[in-house]
């Protein structure tokens, strides 16, 4: 094992005196191309060109001498310190920070960020990115070849973002631009690049007391599954395509099945009162929220304000407007039978919920779901609101809830 192994964060600025002590004694010296080519780097230092870092490490762990890795910015935040400790290489590191890309592009801004959701795209991960960029007014991307501002503009397509643009940071290349999303597509960006993504709600605004907590901040009304008349116009909606009232247990139900989180893009099919979109939201997934009733879109998009959410709504029938939709996680029917849950189906998702009011239309959603490779559970709720001044039934709730997770992510 290396006799001393230091991690060495670069931003263009000096090096530290620390990291340049470690530096000018190290017998080994890992980094991308423009660190190697750092003045500072040891003629005689052995020198490797980071692409795997496993494979880095292996090299680190054999050799006896003192070690150095180089890396952009602040190597323990979304950096090589996690990969280099891990327990299958068993090195232990000394780091010398620098400021992270993510710091230095919202300097370059000039825009506060202790309330900005931070994201790592890749080719694999880029549809989640675009999905935190979708929910959320302040995001950073700290993007990757393939995954860069053009990819994360052609996902968002239909949601207007703004782009504030940073390539090559601490370089003498470095250079920011501010464009629209749909402009970005349209250029080809230098690597490495930060891409902040701004818009679709107000930015978080400071009190007399300050910010206390970061990303994304606990406010409005305390609690989920909340009555219907909390939402504008819920107390009169007629539950958009299903045609009955959606009561606050069956909305609860139906998102513990979902279970959407950051990252999540969920589908609400037959919004209503856009009482379950915005609470899907409110637990950080991005929500496509349809409806063919404009009143209902309205409703939506209402709701989505008024508790301060981001909602894209989107006015169309079922299953012909899901077409042109961008790919689900998860899935909340609320009407338009069997021809609407084989379209569903269809797509993919991870998990489907969906409702009947009677024994046979249930079973016919359920064989629907299963026919289309879904293990499918099935409850009977029933509930029973009382009129506590009196103790008397004040309304009752009776449902079927279908609940589909994809087969092959079954147990």
């Amino acid at each position: 094992m290396a006799d001393r192994v230091t991690v060495i964060g670069w931003d263009g600025s000096p090096l530290t005196a620390a990291a340049g002590a470690a530096l000018s004694a190290a017998t080994l010296v890992a980094g991308a191309a423009h660190h190697l080519a750092l003045p500072e780097v040891p003629a005689t230092a052995e020198r490797i060109r980071l692409g795997s870092i496993d494979l880095a490490a292996r090299r680190i762990a054999g050799h006896r001498g003192s070690a150095v890795v180089l890396a952009d910015g602040d190597p323990g935040f979304f950096g090589v310190v996690r990969n280099l400790r891990a327990p299958e290489h068993g090195l232990e590191v000394e780091v010398v920070p620098a400021v992270s890309a993510v710091a230095t592009a919202f300097a370059r801004a000039g825009m506060p960020w202790e309330d900005a959701q931070i994201v790592v795209a890749h080719p694999r991960t880029l549809r989640r990115a675009v999905n935190v960029c979708r929910a959320h007014h302040k995001v950073a991307v700290l993007t990757s070849p393939g995954a860069g501002p053009a990819e994360l503009a052609l996902l968002l397509e239909g949601v207007h973002r703004t782009f504030v643009i940073c390539e090559e940071l601490g370089t003498a290349r470095e250079q920011v631009a501010v464009v629209t999303s749909d402009k970005a597509a349209d250029h080809v960006w230098r690597d490495p690049n930060v891409v902040i993504v701004i818009g679709g709600g107000p930015e978080q605004q400071s009190t007399g007391t300050g910010s206390w907590i970061a990303g994304r901040h606990p406010q409005g009304v305390r609690g989920w599954a909340l009555p219907s008349d909390a939402y504008p116009g819920g107390a009169t909606d007629p539950g958009g395509e299903s045609g009955e009232g959606e009561s606050p247990g069956l909305r609860a139900a139906q998102l513990a099945r979902l279970g959407p989180r950051t990252g999540d893009l969920v589908w609400d099919i037959g919004s209503g009162s856009g009482a379950l979109a915005v609470e899907a939201a409110g637990f950080g997934a991005a929500v496509l929220a349809v409806d063919s009733d404009p009143d209902a879109c309205a409703r939506t998009a209402a709701a989505g304000r008024a508790f301060g959410v981001q909602l894209q709504v989107v006015q169309g029938r079922a299953p012909h407007v899901l077409e042109r939709l961008p790919e689900p996680d998860v899935v909340r029917i609320g009407g338009g039978g069997v021809p609407v849950v084989t379209a569903v189906a269809d797509r993919r998702p991870e998990r489907i919920v969906t409702h009947a009011s009677t024994r046979d239309e249930a079973e016919a959603l359920g064989a629907a779901l299963a026919e289309n490779g879904y293990i499918v559970e099935c409850a009977l709720l029933q509930s029973v609101e009382l009129d506590t001044a009196a103790w008397s039934e004040r309304e009752r709730s009776v449902v079927f809830l279908l609940s589909a997770l994809r087969s092959d992510l079954a147990p």
